[in-house]
């Protein structure tokens, strides 16, 4: 049985958690995403999907806010900081992955672009996202701004070739069905928090079952 130990500061508290690869074992489900601001709306949708997925009976872990903040992708320098060789591990570890992001300008913001783009340091071990399923929320103050940085997001994950979920989540944070205290309490998002969590735990799943078929 193939096991690692994924270890990772998450704001104050750091967390260490055995994965294995068994068709039983727990999924891991790494999410990444936010903003600098705590709370941010985006960083509370993502932590709607990491709820339903733990109700499931996944290990979660979300990387977001301060430990986001790495330089600029640099491919050809070997010296990563502490931040982003947790981030790779992280990746690298995970079953399923879920991506969230602000719409800035109409796309990712520089935060979160910057971070998928420490995925390629990933190309050689295991194909960037390669077979693992990944959910992708998008949040903006109008549905222009996040239905367009959701297609942004599901662009991006087709080039680090994992395989994004047939649902994804674009939230209208000026709608006044959308509550900042609560996000929760609207029914649709809540439903699709659900349904996303389901749909990244399914293929996980079915992933392992193949894995077991052709051993």
């Amino acid at each position: 049985m193939m096991r690692s130990e994924l270890r990772i500061s998450v704001g104050d508290d750091s967390m260490c958690v055995s994965r294995d690869t068994a068709v039983n074992a727990k999924p891991l489900v790494v999410a990444i995403g936010g903003t600098l601001r705590r709370h941010s709306s985006t960083e509370k949708v993502l932590r709607l999907v990491l709820d339903r997925c733990a109700e499931q009976g996944a290990t979660t872990c979300l990387i977001t806010g301060d430990d986001l903040v790495m330089p600029p992708y640099a491919p050809d320098l070997a010296d990563r900081s502490e931040t982003a060789v947790r981030l790779v591990d992280a990746i690298r570890s995970a079953d399923a992955i879920l991506i969230g992001s602000p719409g800035y300008h109409g796309s990712i913001s520089g935060l979160v672009k910057n971070a998928l783009d420490y995925v390629e340091d990933l190309r050689e071990a295991c194909g960037y996202f390669g077979g693992r399923p990944v959910g992708c929320v998008a949040t903006g103050a109008g549905w222009q701004g996040a239905v367009s940085t959701l297609n942004a997001i599901r662009s991006t994950v087709h080039a680090l070739r994992g395989w994004p979920t047939p649902l994804g989540i674009a939230v209208n944070t000026a709608d006044p069905l959308y509550s900042a205290d609560d996000p929760g309490r609207s029914n649709a998002l809540a439903g699709n928090c659900a349904e996303l969590a389901r749909q990244m735990l399914e293929f996980v799943s079915a992933q392992r079952a193949l894995r077991t078929n052709h051993v």
